[in-house]
């Protein structure tokens, strides 16, 4: 196909990015490795790692697991926040030839059972603060070995110890376990340590992740990733991102940069834009813990300049609200990287003018490892869509035959390129329905490319809201509510309606606690057209939300109504 938004792309940004400069994961890994081996990889705690002692535990970790006879293409799940064992157990896992299942670490038993069962894992690294959900389940899964990670771990006598007491007898974050045999993290590095690493031979179609997929159309499933998929998207993601990165007239160009990481590594976002992108760059990784700790979050923001922070919409909504963020020095800043679910005008906004830095938004699935468009890094403002495709990219919006339509028809986004997934895990009906004849992986997301190549997503195809007829997309309902400077996060559903089918139900945190149901109908009516404006408005003191921060609008579909709010 034509991809005449090349015409479009930014200056020095290629068309073709030559993915296959690596054979494998392991070989980019032990690149930066050796390249970046005096640098700092992450901050953690305070504490600082280096890429040596990064490749050095890692090494150690995958040959603990090669001395336990776990072999090359087994499945290892990792369930575990943001914490340096992170890194360290990813590396050595793909090291060791096997797969990495990331795993949820807020799962609950049956979610964990499933990915467990559904992936095959022999083997887990756990923290121990859910090693009791691990304990329900690991009967009934193949797992046999167990690698229970502490918080304080890896950052040394005393302050480790203190970390480990606070966190276990103070806060009381570690509910008692019993899984008879696991072993601990420090104790799996030591042994490892007096063995040797076996080098082991992985090629471009080798698997190297199992992702699953959120479930929200069924049962998860795992996104199969293979070395080429993440391999191709962090060498496109670091091609689109070079002007902002050489830019001069936000000051020198850093010797190293230092990217924050608050989103979890499980996530793909974080996986291939901190982890495996930061190895790729030699950057510096904060590793935030919990970011729901706004408090300790801020405080850890404070202490370095920090040049690139990939978010979600309600993080850096959050984040401009926070009286003690608003304090900090954006100077250094280059990039925000925005993903993970539409980021509403309103925000966006308040975040250039606080920060002097837009947010940059892109979109990707799981399934497509996960960047396969974005806007420019350079953009000033913000403009609603998605971007252009990524270099070796192809974008085509479809109908529900897999059939491409005409610029400017809504449809289906279909996505062609090294960073589609191989398929789903051991299911080859799911993988069937999930690609057209030609290769395009359909996304589920329904969207309109104008003449220029840039992509606007109208929504969800299972969050659409059909009143009388009328489609109503969520996204935009969302975005006039949040407008309003008195409104903090919204969200917007369909509800069952007698007379339309349905009705359009928002539901909002407000900013301004004077804030009326009236007041903020009138402004729905003056911003939307009556099928789309609002039928019924329900205040809340919190939206229920995905572990990457995405508001669950499934969950506030499925719950009975409190006393059906107002109507206009």
């Amino acid at each position: 196909m034509e991809k005449f938004w090349l015409q479009h792309y930014p200056p020095g940004v290629p068309a073709e990015v030559d993915v296959d400069q690596y054979s494998s994961l392991v070989q980019l890994l032990e690149d930066g490795f050796s390249k970046y081996a005096q640098r700092n990889a992450y901050a953690y705690m305070d504490r600082l790692f280096t890429f040596a002692e990064i490749d050095r535990h890692s090494a150690a970790f995958g040959a603990w697991l090669q001395g336990r006879g776990i072999a090359r293409g087994a499945r290892v799940a990792i369930m575990m926040p943001n914490v340096v064992q992170y890194p360290i157990a990813l590396a050595g896992v793909l090291r060791a030839g096997c797969v990495v299942v990331n795993v949820n670490p807020l799962y609950t038993p049956r979610e964990l059972e499933h990915q467990l069962k559904d992936s095959g894992a022999e083997a887990i690294v756990i923290l121990e603060s859910f090693a009791h959900t691990l304990q329900q389940v690991i009967a009934k899964t193949s797992v046999k070995h167990v690698i229970v990670a502490s918080l304080g771990d890896m950052l040394g006598f005393p302050k480790g110890v203190i970390v480990n007491f606070a966190v276990r007898k103070i806060k009381k974050m570690v509910p008692t376990f019993s899984l008879p045999g696991h072993v601990r993290f420090n104790d799996v590095l030591d042994e490892g340590a007096r063995g040797k690493l076996q080098p082991v031979t992985v090629g471009p179609q080798d698997v190297a992740f199992l992702q699953y997929t959120g479930g929200t159309t069924g049962v998860s499933k795992g996104a199969t990733l293979t070395h080429r998929n993440l391999v191709a998207n962090v060498l496109q993601l670091e091609a689109w991102v070079q002007p902002a990165l050489t830019d001069t007239s936000r000051g020198p160009v850093p010797e190293q940069l230092i990217y924050i990481c608050a989103l979890p590594l499980y996530h793909v976002f974080a996986l291939t834009v901190n982890c495996l992108g930061g190895i790729r760059l030699g950057t510096l990784n904060v590793l935030i813990t919990n970011p729901r700790d706004m408090k300790g979050f801020v405080a850890e923001l404070a202490k370095y300049r920090f040049n690139v922070i990939p978010g979600v919409n309600t993080l850096f909504n959050a984040l401009a609200e926070n009286p003690d963020f608003q304090k900090l020095d954006f100077s250094s800043m280059r990039i925000s990287n925005g993903g993970g679910m539409a980021v509403q005008q309103a925000v966006a906004e308040k975040w250039l003018k606080l920060t002097g830095v837009p947010i940059v938004e892109g979109y990707g699935l799981s399934e497509t490892s996960p960047v396969a468009t974005s806007n420019p890094v350079m953009s000033r403002e913000y403009n609603g869509t998605i971007g252009l495709p990524f270099p070796n990219t192809e974008i085509a919006i479809l109908d529900d035959a897999g059939q491409p339509l005409p610029l400017g028809q809504a449809g289906e986004i279909g996505i062609r390129g090294p960073q589609v997934m191989a398929g789903y895990w051991q299911r080859p009906d799911e993988t069937a329905k999930a690609f057209t004849a030609d290769g395009f992986f359909k996304s589920g997301d329904i969207g309109v490319m104008d003449d220029r190549g840039y992509i606007k997503i109208v929504d969800r195809k299972k969050d659409m809201i059909i009143v009388s007829g009328f489609n109503v997309y969520p996204n935009e309902v969302e975005g006039v509510v949040a407008m309003h400077p008195g409104v903090v996060e919204c969200a917007a559903v369909g509800v069952p309606d007698e007379r339309s089918g349905e009705a359009v139900k928002v539901f909002v945190v407000r900013k301004d606690p004077a804030l009326t149901e009236a007041q903020l109908m009138d402004f729905c009516k003056q911003h939307l057209t009556g099928y789309k404006k609002p039928k019924f408005i329900e205040f809340r003191d919190e939206l229920p939300k995905s572990n990457v921060g995405k508001i669950l609008r499934r969950e506030l579909r499925d719950q009975k109504p409190a006393v059906q709010a107002k109507s206009a």
